[in-house]
């Protein structure tokens, strides 16, 4: 063990058959060491030894695979080859391969419970691999694989363990599972026995896979040449991302080669120079960056050698470009007009050119293909890998890229071929200030904000920029594109934000939480997608997923604001063709701006020419204003959304639309002016049934009257248009009706027929109370005659028609009061006494109104009925003292006084009852009126006093004695009484 304090060596143990391998566990708590005797110690991070167990063990683990025999090759049917190719083969095992050092590899899963160890079988000699737990208990050993070499490491996620195979024909990266089995492969870009693989190292996000080589059999006197690569997997396939070449001289070949533990994407490598070298790598999508219908929104995707140009899943690809050096860098063209064009850059400094060509052999769905323009090299100090980065293409013949090297360098320049020179200069803002970013931004892309030019950047760290002003910190890709902004945040969502509407404190705000899920600016993505590319002049945009594979979605907020632009250009048919792909609600087409519609409908008809369409139209037609509700748009005034006319808006659409197909042709658009009649708020099917029926005598129309009818029954149910033909009285039009139902003949002809023999009037009569159109059903009964009269009332108190009955007779006539009798029993039963009492009065029954309003204490209509009769005084004088009795139950005290002076003549029960109901002014009145019509009576006034007296105690105890009212008539009573 070295100390590193006190810089000297210091011996811990020792072991006699010597020490083969030896490795730390991820947590530092142990050591795995391998013997010259083919064992393994495990010791505590003290180098306290645990256990010692041997290698090369018989079992295969405790993992062993359990079987019932299902599937076995035994019990398959091998057709022409018969039962003897059923019988179990032995592989040949193959030894282990020259080259190889016959030394063990030890590796730790991430999480420290597992490691593995690849070791050479005594008995075969070929490689096996045995997986063993933290306790060092085997679990599993692998199954043959002839040529596997004695690479090992395990990917620190713990799914997989790689190492490496040579086959006879190719050199490949292998990977096993915790069981041993083999799960995968990719092929190396090189001969079979080209190179040798010196390491195989996962980055410590498991991201990332670097590949260690050498040449296997270098020239004679001659270093070999030394190949780092870099290789990623999406969807299943894997990606060859970066290759470093490194020459085959001496001091320039790495000794050591390691992923930083922190950042996953930093490499760290020392040569036998003594050169230490730290690489930074970011992920970047290329694509073309035009916003024309020219640009085909083409994606460079590098692997290795070949470019793919992608629009649909990878690692599929629409276009292949071969090229003889593997790739690290792909630019477009910024120009417009030419960013189909795109430019390589490969591992070994050359830059390839490819401009879009024609060509005869391809498919007819194919309008684009790159061919190669040029090749050239870049004149540049090439001792390291990766001189050259980030390369930009400005004009058909200027590239910037970035260079690095041994020297600080402060003032880079490009120049041009024709020998103009031009220079770098800081971008600085309107106010003059230089704009920088707080942090390293890994993407940066330029916006149009409130009218102002920014700059916006996102960090690896996923915090995005503008300027120097913070907008988010959880958003893991963005795009610029037209006058939006979309992003994908860590919380799963996908904003789209219109930078034309905000400013930046209004963007923090939009993406400082996931805002309304209504709002057409959110959607949800599925989790960890990422944003690739959105198509020029369409409303696709496309997302691509962890696992590596594309999708195509329209997000809402580019789908509303492309029909509204096309709405407001009048490019009807664009917009409901892109609604009906798309689901949206077509009655955006009106809500967006009604009075335009209206005013156009002719064009819109004219852009749309399709019958179904237009059927399609009506149909979706519903009272909603889908601008407020569905698609609220804020920058949309309040004015443009609003009502065209008054009045209900499916009634509107459909009315305005049937009369100009009317104009236009009425044959044509037959289909649809018979939706537009049974689409409005209330259906007009007999219209419909009726311009059916106009077209049997019709011979030279486009639809013919069972088209129409078959139309009709797909849009209304059945039994329903059976109802409503039968509403029509036209029976040759119920007929054809029932015909195209499932009705049974025998169902429907004896009704039909039954119908024919009725006088018209009541035979509408019992179409209507069929129907349950009463109302109907009653004004056709009262034209049938005075012999139906009896059959009419019924029908009234059945459905209460009164109202509506009253209506059919003069009021003179005896089937007037005999239906306002009928009705006022109805009243009386309903608890509207009064009411039956009015329509009996007012049809000459005066007693019965009398009982009616006494019954509900109506005393004014009770005593100008009986004034009306006219009764005698004294049971006018009784009848008032009743009414007076109920009137003081409901303690409507003034108007029992009103009965009992006016009608009774009984003042002093009057005053009483007003004394009662604390009526002070009323009551002091009527004492005053009665006392001075008559001498002073004491006893009487006492009498009163004292009922008075009563009530003033009561209301004492509620603190209204202050009452100056009741203390006047106190006084007023008492002098009367002794003065």
């Amino acid at each position: 063990m070295y100390i590193i304090h006190y810089l000297n060596l210091e011996c811990v143990g020792s072991v006699e058959s010597g020490l083969t391998g030896m490795t730390w566990s991820p947590d530092q708590e142990l050591v795995t060491l391998t013997t010259g005797q083919e064992t393994i110690i495990m010791m505590t991070k003290d180098f306290e030894p645990i256990t010692e167990v041997a290698i090369n063990q018989d079992d295969f683990g405790e993992d062993k695979f359990i079987t019932v025999g299902w599937g076995k090759k035994e019990t398959q049917f091998h057709g022409s080859e018969g039962k003897q190719a059923a019988q179990w083969k032995a592989a040949e095992v193959q030894p282990a391969l020259p080259w190889d050092d016959r030394k063990p590899r030890i590796t730790w899963r991430g999480d420290g419970q597992f490691f593995a160890v690849s070791a050479v079988c005594p008995q075969t000699g070929a490689r096996k691999v045995r997986i063993w737990n933290r306790e060092c208990v085997l679990q599993a050993t692998s199954e043959v694989v002839n040529g596997l070499e004695q690479l090992l490491c395990w990917k620190p996620s713990g799914s997989l363990i790689a190492s490496t195979q040579r086959h006879p024909n190719k050199h490949s990266v292998v990977f096993m599972e915790k069981n041993g089995l083999l799960h995968g492969d990719f092929t190396l870009p090189f001969g079979k026995e080209q190179v040798k693989v010196k390491e195989l190292l996962w980055n410590s996000d498991s991201t990332v896979l670097a590949v260690w080589m050498e040449d296997l059999k270098p020239r004679e006197n001659d270093h070999p040449n030394t190949y780092i690569q870099l290789w990623t997997v999406g969807n299943y396939h894997w990606y060859l991302k970066q290759s470093l070449h490194f020459g085959n001289e001496a001091l320039r070949a790495p000794v050591c080669v390691c992923w930083d533990p922190e950042k996953p994407l930093r490499l760290h490598l020392l040569t036998r120079g003594w050169a230490s070298y730290t690489y930074d790598w970011g992920w970047s999508t290329q694509h073309s960056h035009g916003n024309d219908c020219h640009d085909n929104a083409n994606v460079a995707v590098i692997d290795g050698g070949r470019q793919h140009t992608c629009v649909i899943p990878p690692p599929m690809c629409a276009f292949e470009l071969q090229l003889p050096v593997p790739v690290n860098l792909v630019t477009f063209h910024s120009q417009a007009q030419r960013t189909n064009e795109l430019a390589a850059l490969t591992a070994d400094g050359h830059i390839y050119v490819y401009g879009q060509g024609e060509s005869y052999n391809l498919k007819l769905d194919s309008n684009i293909m790159l061919c190669s323009l040029c090749v050239c090299r870049v004149a540049i100090d090439q001792e390291e890998p990766l001189t050259l980065r980030l390369l930009l293409w400005l004009s058909e013949d200027l590239f910037l890229a970035v260079a690095h090297g041994r020297h600080l360098t402060r003032l880079l320049k490009i120049f041009h071929t024709d020998s103009s020179e031009l220079s770098l200069t800081e971008w600085k803002d309107s106010t003059g200030n230089i704009i920088n970013f707080p942090r390293p931004c890994v993407q940066t892309a330029l916006c149009t904000l409130s009218g102002e030019e920014h700059l916006i950047g996102l960090t690896e760290r996923s915090h995005l920029y503008i300027g120097d002003s913070l907008v988010a910190s959880n958003i893991s890709s963005f795009v610029v594109y037209d006058d939006f902004l979309l992003l994908t945040t860590h919380s799963h969502m996908c904003h789209c934000l219109n930078l034309s509407t905000l400013s930046i404190k209004g963007l923090q705000s939009a993406l400082s939480s996931d805002a309304n899920q209504n709002d057409e600016t959110v959607r949800k993505v599925e989790r960890g997608s990422r944003i690739v590319s959105v198509v020029p002049q369409d409303t696709r945009l496309i997302l691509q997923m962890p696992r590596g594979n594309l999708e195509t979605i329209h997000h809402r907020a580019l789908v509303l604001a492309q029909l509204r632009k096309w709405l407001d250009r009048l490019r009807f048919k664009d917009a409901f063709e892109s609604m009906r792909k798309l689901r949206i609600n077509l009655n955006l087409i009106y809500d967006h701006n009604p009075t335009v519609f209206l005013d156009n409908i002719e064009m819109f008809l004219k852009q749309i020419d399709s019958i179904n369409c237009i059927n399609l139209f009506l149909t979706e037609l519903k009272e909603e204003d889908t601008t407020t509700t569905m698609y609220p748009c804020p920058s949309c005034s309040a004015s443009s959304s609003a009502s065209g006319k008054g009045g209900k808006k499916v009634d509107i659409i459909c009315d305005a639309l049937r009369s100009t197909m009317e104009t236009l042709d009425p044959q044509k658009y037959c289909l649809c002016i018979l939706t537009s009649h049974v689409r409005k708020t209330t259906p007009e099917l007999e219209i419909a049934l009726q311009k059916v029926h106009e077209l049997r005598g019709e011979s030279l129309n486009s639809v013919s009257a069972e088209e129409a009818l078959k139309y009709l029954l797909f849009l209304v149910n059945v039994n329903e248009l059976y109802e409503h033909s039968l509403g029509t009285y036209d029976f040759d039009l119920v007929l054809m009706v029932a015909e195209k139902s499932q009705k049974d003949p025998k169902e429907y002809l004896p009704f039909l027929n039954m119908l024919k023999t009725l006088e018209p009037n009541y035979q509408r009569y019992t179409i209507d109370k069929h129907l349950k159109r009463y109302r109907k059903a009653l004004h056709h009964l009262s034209n049938s005659g005075k012999k139906h009269f009896t059959e009419l009332l019924s029908l009234v108190k059945d459905q209460r028609l009164y109202s509506d009955a009253l209506e059919l007779y003069p009021s003179d006539s005896e089937q007037y009061k005999t239906l306002s009798v009928a009705y006022a029993e109805h009243l009386v039963e309903q608890q509207q006494a009064e009411q039956a009492g009015l329509l009996l009065w007012r049809c000459g029954e005066n007693a019965r109104a009398l009982q009616a309003f006494i019954s509900c204490t109506s005393w004014r209509n009770t005593l100008a009925v009986a004034t009306h009769i006219p009764l005698p005084p004294e049971q006018l004088a009784l009848l008032a003292r009743d009414l007076a009795e109920k009137l003081l139950e409901a303690r409507r005290h003034a108007e029992a006084a009103l009965c009992l002076e006016q009608y009774a003549k009984d003042c002093e029960e009057a005053i009483s009852a007003l004394i009662q109901g604390a009526a002070w002014e009323e009551a002091l009145r009527l004492v005053s009126l009665f006392f001075h019509l008559s001498p002073p009576l004491p006893v009487i006034a006492i009498s009163y006093l004292r009922q008075l007296i009563f009530y003033v105690t009561e209301i004492a105890t509620c603190c209204i004695l202050r009452n100056n009212k009741i203390i006047n008539v106190c006084v007023y009573i008492y002098i009367y009484i002794y003065i």
